[in-house]
């Protein structure tokens, strides 16, 4: 224990945390990363989502060798006071890897703290102001018509936003797989082809409100591969759709730029989720550049920055559309629809339909019904840990660097992934 750490006000009762760890699974292939911290209470323990996929071993070093000394000892209620220590306790501090082990502990105290009171998290956090988060997914294919198909589904299944890809030959686009043919006269033949993106992306929204009709909600990721420029030429072009939200048209270097990319805008534009500096995500709130807040609730450091951020959004006019694709593990996910249920702010959760064993992995995890996610009612987060389970599915390092590595312009030079 590292009394150095201790609160002036420690001694008030006898409840310590004793143990802190990360565990790391990937019941679907996709590597997630858990806090659980143990307290001297027999069966009080908390879980947090520190999922930062590409770096998990960093994430979990960083969490078993720095955050863990710091928080034995401490009684688990100091939330504020604890996640403060810690993001201080680096000279250099922020960053994914070290927010994203601060945000596994922090999300873990919360989740001890709604088990104390015998209250769901969102509880906690002044009760919910709706009953569920209306959620989208995402419907991604090799080709439009298949896309399309896609999209159809999942409609069908009761979704009213659905969020459309549509890949290209060779190695494709982002969130949608290639198809053979390529560019076989070019230096890199599996390149991806921004004029031909350009041109193809309107075919797509124009072929899905023929189809979908004009009910659905639609979005698109551009996934930061444009220039300023080119980002208002397709947003243009997509006026006639009337997307739901365009999400991240440019990289986050260039977020300076987005205030005249929204400004030419005809639709929502949504960005965040690869900002891991609280601060940052702070001055895209108030910089004008976004109708939508997308962040990576792990990679600011979880739960208390998150819910300070959303009151912002509430003080500013802009919404939530918190980012929880499948490297989200089930607690992060759980805790985005706290913030969601409880938020005025809200507008749009990105959803995703967890395999079977992550619910065997993660008992209690939520699950869409009717398009709609509902918070658990039991008391934190709801969803426990089997570590036997967890442990029967190891995970792989090094996917998306193998891929990220090839995504290439025809030209050979690489692009944003």
């Amino acid at each position: 224990m590292m009394e150095e750490t201790q609160a002036p006000w420690a001694a008030r009762d006898a409840l310590r945390i004793t143990r802190v760890r990360a565990v790391v699974t990937a019941p679907e292939g996709v590597p997630l990363v858990v806090v659980k911290v143990d307290t001297t209470e027999p069966g009080l323990y908390g879980l947090g989502c520190a999922t930062f996929t590409q770096r998990f071993h960093a994430v979990a070093a960083a969490v078993d060798q720095h955050v863990a000394p710091m928080l034995t000892g401490r009684h688990p209620a100091d939330i504020e006071d604890i996640t403060r220590m810690v993001h201080y306790s680096s000279y250099w501090r922020g960053g994914p890897v070290l927010n994203s082990a601060l945000s596994g502990a922090d999300q873990a105290l919360w989740d001890i703290a709604g088990k104390r009171a015998g209250m769901p998290v969102y509880e906690l956090l002044g009760g919910r102001v709706r009953a569920a988060a209306d959620t989208y997914l995402h419907a991604g294919a090799a080709t439009l018509e298949e896309t399309i198909e896609h999209a159809r589904a999942l409609l069908a299944a009761g979704y009213r936003h659905v969020r459309l890809q549509t890949g290209a030959p060779g190695l494709g686009h982002y969130g949608a797989p290639g198809s053979p043919g390529g560019y076989p006269n070019s230096p890199y033949p599996d390149g991806w082809d921004v004029q031909r993106y350009l041109r193809e992306t309107p075919l797509l929204f124009e072929r899905a409100r023929q189809e979908l009709g004009e009910e659905p909600g639609l979005m698109h990721d551009v996934h930061s591969r444009l220039t300023p420029k080119q980002a208002v030429g397709l947003a243009r072009a997509l006026e006639p759709y009337r997307l739901f939200f365009l999400e991240d048209p440019i990289a986050p270097e260039l977020y300076d730029r987005l205030p005249e990319v929204r400004a030419a805008a005809p639709m929502p534009i949504a960005a965040g989720e690869q900002l891991s500096s609280v601060s940052d995500a702070a001055r895209l709130i108030t910089g004008g550049g976004i109708d939508l807040l997308r962040l990576h609730v792990s990679a600011i450091g979880g739960l208390t920055p998150a819910r300070k951020l959303t009151a912002l959004c509430e003080l500013t006019g802009v919404g939530t559309a918190w980012h929880s694709p499948a490297d989200v593990s089930p607690i992060g996910a759980t805790a985005n629809v706290a913030l969601d249920v409880t938020s005025p702010a809200f507008q749009i959760q990105e959803g995703h339909i967890y395999a079977d064993t992550v619910h065997e992995v993660f008992p209690g995890t939520i699950h869409p019904a009717n398009g709609y996610l509902y918070p658990n009612d039991t008391p934190g987060w709801g969803i426990d840990l089997d570590e036997t389970r967890a442990a029967e599915h190891p995970p792989v390092a090094h996917q998306h660097e193998r891929w990220s590595s090839r995504v290439r312009r025809p030209d050979g030079g690489i692009e944003a992934p």
